[in-house]
């Protein structure tokens, strides 16, 4: 019997063992972007994908970015450590303000296309970021929000330096997140409103709706990828909670959530709603969004709530 236990004790050590093992790969894949055209052919297929995938994680590149329609300036900030970050500031005749949009995790800042114009078309100047490791920036590793908060910062910088009396953070998922972040951890970032669109509440629950998109148990998956993501990068990424960022979010705030998100459930943004400490706040649901861009797939109901929002 004890030759038993001691085998079984083996046993249970060599697959835990094997399993930190193989979400660290993951950890690592999911906070990692290849250059454009890095990979080749060697692009994964995420509809059959191979043992190998399965095990190690699926290799990302960069998306690349097509430019918008309006003219733009292409403007080049430099983060601390000295990666390029590139970003679109796009001036419109008597400005009411200044938007600064942030997209989310994998996307560019060609993905915000249709929020931007729309801001513009209110009024409003837009900037649009690239953040590190996005897009047409430098860089190859995306933590999350952790460090991407100082990007916020730098689109913030840029604007007031403009001359920008009434600046806007406008951000979604990541982007909104890491506004959060931001906002908590620079005193100098004063904007006179944020707009959240589907921000997570914590790390771990981003991973966690990560799992159940891919129809995987959140648990222990969730907290081993959390905590070998910020081993990885060199954080303790269970520190990542926007959910305790919005208590320093003292300005107008408009909260907007897809009811059919199976990334970002409802009770993550009703605890984040409830921490804004802004004196004027609103959380809007729409009925037919998922994850996605709110802006195109609920336009019209986007319009009225967003114009409705800036007008107070």
């Amino acid at each position: 019997m004890r030759k038993f236990f001691k085998y079984l004790l083996r046993t249970v050590i060599v697959l835990f063992l094997l399993l930190n093992i193989i979400v660290a790969f993951h950890a690592y894949k999911f906070t990692h972007f290849y250059n454009t055209g890095e990979l080749g052919l060697n692009k994964p297929n995420k509809n059959k994908p191979s043992i190998k995938q399965l095990l190690l994680g699926f290799n990302a590149e960069k998306q690349t970015n097509a430019a918008p329609d309006s003219g733009y300036q292409t403007v080049i900030l430099k983060t601390k450590d000295g990666i390029r970050l590139e970003g679109w500031y796009i001036p419109v005749d008597s400005a009411k303000g200044t938007v600064c949009l942030f997209h989310g995790h994998g996307g560019t800042k060609t993905g915000i296309n249709a929020p931007a114009e729309a801001f513009r078309k209110m009024g409003y100047n837009t900037f649009q970021l690239d953040f590190r490791a996005h897009g047409s920036s430098g860089g190859n590793t995306c933590t999350i929000g952790y460090e991407e908060s100082e990007d916020v910062k730098l689109a913030y910088d840029f604007v007031k330096n403009q001359g920008e009396k009434n600046i806007v953070l406008w951000g979604v998922s990541l982007g909104a997140s890491t506004i959060t972040k931001a906002i908590a951890d620079y005193q100098s970032i004063q904007p006179n409103k944020v707009i959240l669109e589907m921000p997570f509440g914590t790390i771990e629950d981003a991973v966690k709706g990560r799992m159940r998109m891919m129809g995987l148990p959140a648990q222990p998956i969730s907290s081993l990828l959390t905590f070998w993501g910020g081993i990885e990068h060199g954080f303790w990424a269970f520190n990542m909670q926007p959910v305790e960022y919005a208590k320093q979010i003292n300005c107008p705030a408009l909260l907007q959530w897809g009811k059919k998100d199976n990334r970002v459930s409802k009770q993550e943004e009703d605890e984040l709603f409830a921490n804004l400490a802004s004196p004027v706040k609103k959380f809007v649901v729409y009925d037919e969004c998922g994850h996605e861009n709110i802006c195109k797939k609920e336009n019209a109901k986007w319009l009225a709530e967003v114009n409705s929002f800036l007008a107070q």
